[in-house]
């Protein structure tokens, strides 16, 4: 199902030193302050995967320093409660608006791209953030399962680049963030087509960097480490959370907050000739 619905911006992050309150959610939790990027300021930026875990505090950031966001999610719910919980905020400037879409169709991601793309008025930063890392074992694989998680953890980075790659050539300057994932450098089980598809995230964005660098349009990807969102503690015990601690050379659980600041300082002109390379937000875990 697709439609728009407004978003407000920013929700409160978890601080490093603490777990949320009795009652909070992981992107309720007060956050610290975050950096100001003057240069993000009225910014057109497109988020997949936006109404939950890191998407959502990626949208939360870039709202917050006055950019306009749209953002894409199959979560309905999710989205509609991220409406309730922050339209309200005092901080944000231009409220964040969504497609509720499902981004492995690839027609329907089209047409999403294109309503926000018009909507904001063109885009100059498109963070591909959707995925879904399900286990799975190599007995669990049949060709219509690899081509569903293929289309929902690499397709859609494609697609919806090449949908912005008009606006980004025409202006003659851009931003394309994707998000990899440090699973398949470290080779963890149950992961193998996730894994698969995140290393590709990696190719793709070498070529994208190396094509579209004549318009001054910069790709990066970010790899996260292990982030403590809600659908991550699914996986772990608080057993198998001490091992990913013990493991980092820094001593905490990495928030969605951490991956937004890497996300934000990337998009700014600060980052201006920083492209084609992977920027690690992991702790020191690898």
């Amino acid at each position: 199902m697709t439609g728009a619905i407004p978003v407000a911006e920013a929700t409160q992050h978890l601080r490093h030193d603490a777990p949320a309150a009795s009652g909070q959610t992981i992107a309720e939790a007060p956050a610290a302050a975050q950096a100001s990027y003057p240069s993000l300021r009225g910014k057109r930026v497109i988020v997949s995967g936006g109404a939950s875990g890191i998407g959502e505090a990626i949208v939360a950031g870039f709202a917050q320093q006055g950019a306009r966001v749209g953002f894409i999610d199959v979560a309905e719910a999710a989205a509609h409660a991220l409406v309730a919980r922050l339209e309200a905020d005092a901080d944000v400037s231009h409220v964040p608006i969504c497609q509720v879409q499902d981004v492995s169709d690839s027609d329907g991601l089209n047409r999403a791209m294109r309503t926000l793309t018009e909507a904001l008025g063109g885009c100059d930063v498109l963070i591909n953030n959707a995925a879904s890392d399900d286990r799975h074992t190599i007995d669990d694989v049949t060709p219509t399962y690899w081509d569903e998680r293929m289309a929902v953890n690499l397709r859609h980075a494609f697609f919806a680049s090449q949908a912005v790659w008009p606006a980004m050539k025409a202006q003659s300057e851009g931003v394309i963030l994707n998000l990899g994932s440090i699973s398949w450098h470290l080779g963890l089980e149950e992961l193998a087509i996730y894994q698969v598809a995140k290393a590709g995230i990696e190719g793709l964005t070498r070529s994208l960097a190396r094509e579209l660098g004549p318009w001054n349009i910069r790709v990066n990807t970010i790899i996260p480490g292990n982030v403590q969102t809600e659908r991550q503690m699914r996986w772990y015990t608080p057993e198998g959370e001490a091992e990913i601690v013990a493991a980092q050379c820094l001593k905490g659980r990495l928030q969605p907050v951490d991956i937004a600041a890497m996300a934000m300082f990337l998009a700014s002109d600060d980052a201006r000739y920083c492209t084609g390379h992977e920027y690690w937000v992991d702790g020191g875990w690898r």
